[in-house]
């Protein structure tokens, strides 16, 4: 075990709050012993491609022992790294050449559930009575045998197994291999808080925490109300999935998770510069939960929601409409924000769609993420705009997709290998046959191809990345809107004594945009042509303009 390698780094406690959040799902990041999968060395060896993109943190996806029937997000042993992975000194290398280069390190907990093989679970199902018994969510039956209750499962079908060996029906908000933990018993939160001290003690800067409202259950096990049909959208679940049918007021985001968030934000206090942000799964109470996990200063630092995960078309309207609606539910917290993960469509084709210059499109999305009030999470291959991944129905791996194709095709169409060389097998991913085809649209946009052209998406990144660093309103400030009509978003970020106004169009012609009352300076190194009158503002299509106040 190793810790100081962490003291290479500033013990900065508000590092996060604006940080740049670089998400790395392992599995496809770089694999170095040909075998088709990601491992530690490999993220460990292309750290130099997020030091040159100049975000702050990477969020690395799940490595923990597993059986991978959900890919890492059913751990089998929270304390250890799985073979196909690499091991502990991998894991400890990573740590100590992220910090060389002054990037934080934040590792993806999974706290609500574990894997069916973990020992906790396996001693738990043995029989009523041992001393793991009450570790995980046990119900009996309903007289006529079926499930306690009418609760459902992400991935379709009742939230309820039935065990023939206890006799009783166990949870499972996921798969049916994933058994839901009860955080209601003090030894299981004991026990998850030693994980984390685990990783925190080996040099790790912070944990994004998955599904962070589903660690407690209604103890009562009420049955959750149906949704009317207007109010059933597709955030949470696809729209496919009945999942949607319910209003989920029993099986998730219960008050108990607050005292735990606390325990767990007084642990993270005990080390110095420590951040944590919580993953929010609810399409109908999302922010007002981000907004009571990071209140007070004593949860969470920051959480995010869905909506801009979400197949809503993003307007102008949207965009304004989201990021009051945050305010209003979480006046003192702060938020995360996400366009796309290892879970949604890419977000490139999400909102693509009819969309003719790629490339524009996507400098205006990643500008514009990265100048709303709050942090960012920017996912691997993001960078280089990459677009989703059409596969065939025999190359899927994901159990989502399998469990609904056609109608949703699950995620493996966002988790293809990152493409670093166009001129390599598998796009320089791996030697080997990698375990997601790598799609030949992708090698267009390899790193090898983007690196050298300053009219690449990736330049632009790298140049805007630069850019918001050097003004702290666009990382810190407050918001305040504009106009937020028709293609045309504007508003003011305002830190201390600095006052940037951001203005965006939305759309795919030119327009006019009108500037706030006062005497602006236009801005420079943002990479947009736009030009600036006395009232009004030339935006060319998919493009953006910042201006001081002076």
């Amino acid at each position: 075990m190793t810790t100081s390698d962490s003291t290479l780094l500033t013990p900065d406690k508000d590092w996060w709050r604006g940080a740049v959040i670089y998400q790395i799902y392992p599995r496809s990041y770089q694999d170095t012993n040909g075998d088709g999968i990601g491992d530690l060395r490999g993220i460990t060896e292309r750290l130099h491609h997020v030091a040159s993109l100049g975000a702050d943190a990477i969020w690395v996806s799940p490595f923990f022992t597993s059986p991978m029937k959900d890919f890492g997000y059913d751990v089998a042993d929270y304390l250890d790294v799985d073979p196909i992975f690499g091991e502990l000194a991998d894991f400890d290398a990573l740590i100590a050449e992220a910090h060389r280069l002054d990037i934080r390190v934040m590792i993806d907990l999974v706290l609500s559930h574990t894997s069916d093989k973990h020992p906790w679970f396996v001693e738990s199902r043995s029989r009523r009575t041992n001393p793991k018994a009450d570790w995980y969510v046990w119900a009996d039956s309903k007289p006529d045998g079926t499930p306690p209750n009418n609760w459902l499962s992400i991935f379709g079908g009742s939230a309820w197994q039935w065990d023939p060996t206890r006799l009783q029906y166990y949870m499972h908000n996921f798969l049916t291999s994933q058994p839901d933990l009860n955080l209601h018993n003090p030894e299981v939160q004991d026990a998850l808080l030693s994980v984390a001290r685990f990783w925190l003690e080996r040099g790790v800067d912070g944990f994004r925490l998955d599904t962070i409202n589903f660690y407690f259950h209604d103890k009562e096990l009420r049955d959750n109300p149906s949704l009317p049909p207007e109010r059933r959208n597709a955030q949470t679940a696809p729209a496919v999935n009945p999942y949607n049918y319910q209003e989920h007021l029993y099986d998730k985001n219960q008050p108990e998770n607050l005292d735990f968030l606390k325990r767990f934000r007084a642990l993270m206090e005990e080390f110095p510069a420590i951040a944590a942000v919580g993953e929010v799964g609810d399409s109908q109470r999302g922010l007002e939960i981000a907004g009571q996990y990071t209140s007070g200063g004593d949860k969470m630092h920051m959480c995010y929601a869905f909506e801009f995960l979400a197949p809503d078309a993003l307007t102008p309207a949207f965009v304004a409409e989201t990021q009051r609606a945050l305010e209003k539910a979480a006046p003192e917290g702060w938020v995360c924000w996400a366009f796309s993960n290892h879970d949604v469509m890419r977000h490139v084709s999400r909102w693509g769609f009819g969309v003719t210059d790629h490339d524009a499109h996507a400098k205006l999305l990643a500008s514009l993420l990265m100048s709303l009030r709050g942090s960012v999470c920017i996912y691997q291959g993001e960078e280089l705009a990459l677009p989703e991944a059409e596969l065939a129905y025999e190359d899927l791996q994901d159990p989502y997709g399998i469990q609904f194709w056609p109608d949703f095709k699950g995620r493996d169409g966002c988790r293809t290998p990152m493409v670093w060389d166009a001129g390599e097998q598998s796009g320089g991913f791996s030697a080997g046959r990698p375990w997601l085809p790598v799609p030949e649209v992708h090698l267009k946009r390899a790193v090898s191809v983007q690196d050298k052209d300053e009219a690449s998406v990736l330049a632009h990144y790298r140049r805007f990345l630069s850019f918001r660093k050097e003004h702290a309103a666009l990382a810190k400030g407050e918001i305040e809107f504009h106009s937020a009509e028709g293609a045309i978003l504007s508003f003011v970020r305002t830190h201390g004594n600095e006052k940037v106004f951001c203005a965006f169009n939305m759309s795919p012609v030119a327009r006019l945009a009108d500037l706030p009352a006062g005497t602006l300076e236009a801005l420079e190194g943002h990479g947009f042509d736009s030009v600036m009158h006395e009232e009004t503002i030339e935006l060319p299509a998919w493009s953006g303009f910042f201006a001081r106040f002076v």
